[in-house]
């Protein structure tokens, strides 16, 4: 484990102390786990009004050039020559063997200017995978910018006394927008399943900012904790554990995130590191896939256990899992072998030694409430 003296801070970081957060290592960082009034009250406040996370140990990314668009399509399996201007997708950066590198956001702000978002333990070696694969492009790392995401049902209505121009967007959509007097990057999405924002603003000035945001009445500060399980809820992955680059998107049920002409049998298919690999794979199919499991019990079953079947043959794996404030239970993800990962097949994860009952589900467990239009 990194040393104290050794993690970094965001600028966010007096803050979080002087709202008594227990600051963990995270990525790098020292970071929020969680605030006094706790992980499960965090969680609920979240889902019910409006939550604040620093997400700052996040990368921003800009990326230029000529052929920026074109260049980016051969790390990215998105079809963004077609995505709007300031509209977003979900991707990932895949390697020759079709497996994972990151998952990301990515944002197109002009014809050939991108804003791409990546997981913090990741974004160093993303951005030497851009710039030793892009011809042309500048690639710009923003470490002189924070990242705050405001989430929940209440987010947008705290949003207009700030902007009313960021309300005015709708889910996968970006701008950038002066919002009292600073350079803001806004998007409406997130990694909670609720509708909310994420907004980049100037590392000197995110405090003030952040602390203006928590002295709206609707506001708490939420923790990595509760971000954990309120993703987990909404069905959402978290690199490094539910994929990585051993993994491939078909074994990931990640599919939908190859744009439709960019797929095997799309108009313009492949074109994008390890495609071939990634349809050989999907084509003879894959031996494990990536489920969603509701437990038949009240133990929590955490990332590591093993999944056996009915005989008690060992079929897989939990990669995330943990009690569901919102469900009230316990739930997880896991990889389990392809043949059982219907809907509806009971299977156990082994937990101290003792099988507990579980469940494939659907996911979301709880319905995401993106904010469409």
């Amino acid at each position: 484990m990194t040393q104290d003296a050794e993690l970094l801070t965001t600028a966010l970081n007096d803050l979080h102390i002087s709202l008594g957060a227990k600051m963990v290592p995270f990525a790098g960082y020292s970071m929020p786990v969680q605030y006094p009034a706790g992980v499960k009250s965090e969680h609920l406040h979240t889902r019910n009004a409006a939550g604040l996370f620093d997400v700052s140990h996040m990368g921003q990314v800009l990326v230029r050039g000529p052929n920026a668009c074109e260049q980016l399509e051969k790390l990215i399996p998105v079809d963004l020559g077609s995505l709007a201007i300031g509209s977003q997708s979900y991707g990932v950066f895949s390697n020759e063997q079709g497996g994972i590198l990151d998952d990301l956001i990515i944002a197109r702000w002009a014809k050939n200017l991108f804003f791409i978002v990546v997981n913090a333990a990741c974004k160093h070696q993303d951005i030497a995978h851009l710039e030793q694969h892009l011809e042309d492009c500048e690639v710009d790392y923003l470490e002189d910018r924070a990242l705050l995401a405001l989430q929940g049902p209440q987010a947008a209505e705290v949003m207009a006394r700030f902007s009313a121009e960021a309300c005015q967007l709708t889910f996968m959509q970006s701008a950038q927008i002066t919002i009292q007097g600073l350079d803001c990057f806004v998007s409406r999405s997130g990694y909670t399943g609720e509708d909310g924002f994420e907004i980049s603003v100037p590392a000197a000035d995110a405090s003030d900012f952040a602390a203006k945001l928590l002295a709206e009445p609707e506001i708490e500060a939420i923790g990595l904790g509760a971000r954990d399980s309120l993703r987990l809820e909404a069905g959402l992955c978290l690199y490094g554990q539910d994929m990585d680059a051993g993994t491939n998107l078909a074994e990931a049920n990640l599919l939908w995130s190859i744009s439709a002409k960019r797929r095997s049998k799309g108009d313009n298919p492949g074109g994008f590191l390890g495609a071939e690999a990634l349809f050989t794979a999907q084509a003879e199919g894959v031996a494990k896939k990536r489920i969603g499991f509701e437990v038949n019990a009240k133990t929590p079953v955490r990332h590591g256990a093993e999944i056996a079947d009915q005989n008690g043959t060992i079929v897989g794996e939990v990669t995330s899992g943990g009690f569901g404030p919102s469900l009230n239970k316990p739930m997880g993800m896991g990889y389990v072998s392809t043949d059982l990962s219907k809907v509806g097949s009971e299977l156990f994860a082994i937990v101290r030694g003792k099988q507990v009952p579980i469940t494939v589900a659907k996911t979301p467990f709880v319905p995401q409430r993106y904010y469409r239009g």
